[in-house]
């Protein structure tokens, strides 16, 4: 899960064009593989689709961005570290789509190819699926944390609620972001400058306290610059814990129908 000391930004321009490949990448489970041509460069992601579903229901849609570790091309790693494991447990019953992009390696999901593909996947499988655009749900963990936070200052309106977990504002020391495409405004205070951004939208923020690659200080500033400005927040702070504080939150009790349920 490390990230990456470097992240280089491209100059980018968009013409988009959706393919569908109809087969299961995973046997036995309801991932579905999907492709997404941009600028003739394919991108793969999968999508969760619950076994009960049915066209004639509208469903809840949550967008997972994965961290670091799980950049690539081939389509399959994001479901295998955080949310993925713990939804193919409960495949049977999970009651909402999951959209699972991935980024490219070298990428980070502020750059704009990678931007614009979790929000084309993200509006693809809302028409594919018979989403309810209303019911938007958005979670990532490390640098996916990252993303979510910057997706939901960028797009408050797209999400219902959000959970980021152990991601942050400010970069860690020695990753580089490109100052001509920093995750927030050059401001004195970027936590509160993103919190003002996110606004209303409910929040459920989860970290290790002892985590050695994103200080623990990100979630605590977003939580308090949150609740300073009237926020909906929650913070859920993991004693004893390090970088991996999602496997813990992804299987809180109330997790999922807390998520849900705006």
């Amino acid at each position: 899960m490390n990230l990456d000391k470097v992240f280089q930004l491209g100059l980018y321009t968009a013409v988009l064009s959706l393919t569908l490949n109809s087969g299961c990448a995973q046997e036995d489970t309801q991932f579905v593989s999907r492709k997404i041509t941009i600028e003739e460069k394919i991108y793969n992601y999968q999508v969760f689709v619950p076994q009960n579903w049915e066209s004639k229901e509208k469903w809840p849609v949550v967008v997972f961005l994965h961290g670091a570790g799980e950049r690539g091309e081939d389509g399959i790693s994001p479901t295998k570290e955080g949310i993925g494991p713990v939804i193919k447990k409960a495949s049977h019953d999970f009651p909402a789509i999951v959209i699972f992009p991935q980024c490219q390696r070298g990428r980070w999901w502020t750059h704009p190819e990678m931007e614009f593909l979790v929000l084309q996947s993200l509006e693809k499988s809302i028409s594919d699926f018979n989403g309810d655009s209303r019911k938007v749900f958005l979670t990532g963990m490390s640098m996916g944390g990252y993303g979510t936070w910057y997706l939901a200052a960028k797009y408050p309106k797209k999400f219902a609620a959000i959970a980021p977990i152990c991601g942050g504002v400010v970069p860690p020391d020695g990753v580089k972001i490109p100052v001509d495409h920093p995750p927030v405004e050059l401001s004195s205070d970027p936590y509160w400058t993103m919190a003002n951004k996110i606004g209303k939208i409910p929040v459920w923020i989860f970290h290790g306290a002892e985590d050695p690659i994103v200080s623990v200080n990100e979630s605590r500033a977003m939580a308090a610059a949150l609740k300073e400005l009237g926020g909906v927040v929650k913070y859920t702070e993991y004693e004893g814990v390090g970088h991996n504080s999602w496997d813990k939150a992804y299987a809180e009790p109330n997790f999922f129908s807390w998520l849900l349920s705006h």
